[in-house]
């Protein structure tokens, strides 16, 4: 049996590839690094690596790729890929696959959670409580406001906004939803009503949830222009990818009142700029934006499980290509040599 060499040059974890040894066996060696910097790793290494398991700190560019001599593939241990140079990969021969099947449920949860901590007047509460437990014991300190029948609208309704809509769903929330690529009829399967523009679902969202990838086409799509379309009253929600949102424009939708709120689990920089104009206010917290916006640190994925998943899923894809050659969740296909 093959023996073979795995780079993992941005890991996430710290414990030497535990559960990616359990998954692939003991033919495997592993090289572990905690890096965003290509440099600090040996060309040596790099040329030498079956393949590589990546997250998301360290770009995968032209740079990197043109130091790969014997590379396979290359595993996203996650969803997002944006970092990732998926033409000169392919050019090169180098399938990349991403790691669809996890973190789902904890994604749309984090959605949803943003959602009924504005909407049950969460923020509000937990303030005037922290601030005189015993004077503000009052439910006149926040405002929550019924959901039912309200209007959840989702941008992309792939596994990760379907599974957010359903949940919105079983509050009894009336689901519009917008995503230009998904197959036709998908709608009826979710029992959905489907919009043909992103204009119409901005109009019509109460809450507006964002489960979009980022590519050219996504970057900078929830604008000034967009954010002038959403209702006064509305919330919106970005659990996707950071640079869809423009974040001068939307606290400048919050500080004038065009939105009502806003929760973001990811950001156009990570970790946190304080050059964002968003980020500031957010730090200051002036009075007008208090219990407007919610901001978490890129968390959606996490926990327990959805670690482990995203570890031994990335781990099983990569080997099953080394050892049978079966290609799994491949999203440079389009531009891998024949």
């Amino acid at each position: 049996m093959a023996r073979y060499t795995v780079l993992t040059p941005d890991a996430q974890h710290d414990d030497d590839h535990r559960v990616e040894r359990e998954v692939a066996g003991g033919d495997v060696d592993f090289i572990h690094y905690t890096t965003a910097d290509a440099s600090d790793i040996p060309d040596e290494t790099w040329e030498k690596v079956d393949a590589l398991l990546v997250w998301h700190v360290l770009p995968i560019d032209q740079r990197v790729l043109s130091r790969l001599k014997n590379c396979k593939i290359i595993v996203r241990c996650g969803v997002g890929f944006d970092h990732i140079d998926l033409a000169t990969a392919g050019g090169a021969g180098i399938p990349v696959s991403n790691c669809p099947d996890y973190g789902t449920n904890e994604v749309a949860d984090h959605a949803i959670a943003m959602m009924l901590t504005f909407t049950r007047g969460m923020t509000a509460y937990h303030r005037t409580m922290t601030a005189d437990p015993t004077g503000n014991f009052h439910w006149k300190h926040g405002e929550p406001r019924r959901i039912r029948h309200k209007t959840f609208g989702v941008v992309g309704f792939g596994r990760i906004g379907t599974a957010a809509l359903l949940r919105a769903k079983a509050f009894g929330m009336h689901i519009v939803g917008y995503d230009k690529y998904a197959p036709r009829g998908q709608e009826i399967a979710l029992e959905i009503e489907r919009v043909e523009s992103l204009e119409e679902v901005l109009e019509r969202a109460d809450v507006l949830s964002i489960h979009t990838p980022l590519t050219e086409e996504t970057r900078g799509m929830i604008d000034a222009a967009a954010l002038k379309r959403m209702k006064s009253d509305a919330i919106l929600i970005n659990t996707a990818r950071g640079p869809i949102v423009d974040t001068a424009a939307l606290i400048d939708a919050l500080r004038n009142n065009e939105i009502a709120a806003a929760g973001l689990d990811v950001l156009p920089v990570e970790p946190a700029s304080m050059d964002d104009p968003l980020v500031k206010a957010f730090a200051e917290q002036p009075n007008w934006l208090k219990d407007r916006l919610i901001l978490t640190p890129h968390a959606a994925f996490n926990s327990a499980a959805g670690r482990y998943d995203a570890r031994a899923n990335s781990t099983r894809t990569m080997m099953r290509y080394l050892e049978t050659g079966e290609l799994w969740n491949c999203v440079n296909g389009a531009f891998l040599k024949a």
